[in-house]
């Protein structure tokens, strides 16, 4: 069980580092919002620091604000104390779970528990894949896509290894639960663009769900999920562990030791000069490119490798307010969609006039491509535009080649 902040052993000075200089303020969606103190960093710190040491009681309003964090991660980027706002609010977020003090909804309890056991998992999210296969959109998260039916990622990478024989580096894969369950033509995008790369793909057998589900939802679990991919992941002897979800990449990176980073697929494609695809001269397609909170402000990556963005092979910029987060927030749309609404309409309005045809919104983690399809499906964005991620735009497709290597210079 994740220990309390509150009792006798958590450490004193846990909330001291906070200087309360209001940098997180101009960061913070909630606060950007709704311009209430206790609904950004700083307040919700302050709520909990004097709960925890006695001189506020316990209250609705302190569970109130708790629960209406994002958790997107901006204030720590922001923040010039290095408070740890994060992993406080794991803390936080699982204590009033385990004290009653909030209840995730249903759906999400019910999934939270599927995903611990992968196979049953993939078995409830049959019918998802089905209806994505068959072109049908029936949920405003469900974007468009042609996912395998019943072959999994590890059986597809291990057709095209036998069938490619690169001799790149050697990497192991994440596949993730909702990636494999609901969206695996992305997985299977990522295999071939890596195998294309010359870049050796192995799939842990024995992996399973990073633990970003039980972390955002605050419910018991995170750490029998940590131990399985520990002893997945732990023994390899690769090259790099990637992820093509930076949400589960995140997760996962604090999970293994230092000694076996987890890297973003982009950011490593970006280390071997990605093949580059070829677009007609006269494609208008233009390509907005969106950076997910937990890989900018949770890895603390700089952003996508301008390299891998330029081997897409079309006209591509940063979206308006890139690094500012979308309102995904791993669950929090499913728990607070009209906060999550609020926050995606002000970062979507843009695409409704946006030069292009067709116009993409490409981003590099499945949950903010939910979050992005449901402008469309809900109405803030009333012009035609595709979510896609960054890996699909790199995709060779079923038949491609691994090109000669390049002479050395």
């Amino acid at each position: 069980m994740t220990p309390s902040l509150h009792s006798p052993t958590s450490p004193p000075d846990y909330f001291s580092n906070c200087t309360h200089c209001g940098f997180c303020l101009a960061v913070c969606p909630t606060y950007q919002l709704t311009g209430d103190e206790n609904n950004s960093p700083r307040g919700r710190l302050r709520l909990w620091s004097e709960e925890a040491a006695g001189r506020l009681p316990q209250d609705e309003w302190t569970d109130f604000y708790t629960a209406e964090c994002v958790g997107c991660l901006a204030c720590e980027t922001a923040c010039p104390a290095a408070v740890p706002y994060g992993e406080i609010f794991e803390h936080i977020r699982h204590e009033h779970v385990a004290t009653h003090r909030f209840s995730p909804k249903l759906p999400l309890r019910l999934a939270a528990a599927a995903v611990a056991y992968p196979a049953l998992f993939n078995l409830a999210m049959l019918p998802a894949r089905l209806l994505r296969s068959a072109g049908l959109g029936v949920h405003r998260f469900l974007f468009p896509g042609r996912p395998a039916i019943l072959k999994s990622t590890a059986a597809y990478a291990g057709e095209l290894m036998h069938r490619h024989r690169p001799t790149g580096p050697r990497v192991a894969f994440l596949t993730g639960c909702l990636m494999e369950a609901a969206f695996r033509e992305i997985n299977f995008a990522t295999v071939r663009v890596l195998i294309e790369n010359n870049v050796q793909v192995i799939i842990p057998g024995g992996q399973g769900c990073c633990g970003a589900f039980q972390e955002h939802t605050g419910l018991d679990g995170v750490e029998t999920l940590r131990e399985r991919n520990r002893r997945a992941f732990g023994p390899l002897e690769v090259d790099a562990i990637v992820s093509n979800s930076s949400g589960c990449g995140y997760a996962l990176g604090k999970t293994l030791p230092p000694d076996k980073p987890v890297r973003d697929v982009l950011a490593f494609l970006g280390e071997l000069n990605p093949v580059r695809r070829h677009r007609a001269k006269d494609d208008a397609t233009r390509v907005y490119v969106d950076l997910p909170c937990h890989l900018v402000h949770g890895q603390k990556a700089p952003g996508i490798p301008a390299n891998v963005l330029d081997a897409t092979g079309y006209r591509w910029e940063l979206a308006p307010n890139a690094k500012d987060c979308c309102g995904s927030g791993g669950v929090y749309n499913i728990q607070k969609p009209e906060n999550a609404r609020a926050i995606l309409a002000g970062k979507s309005a843009f695409l409704n006039e946006a030069e292009g045809s067709p116009v993409i919104l490409a981003t590099s983690n499945h949950v903010c491509m939910m979050q992005w399809h449901s402008a469309g499906a809900t109405g803030l964005v009333t012009r035609p535009y595709e979510v896609k991620h960054l890996i699909q735009l790199l995709d060779p497709g079923e038949d491609f080649s691994i090109p000669p290597a390049s002479p050395q210079s």
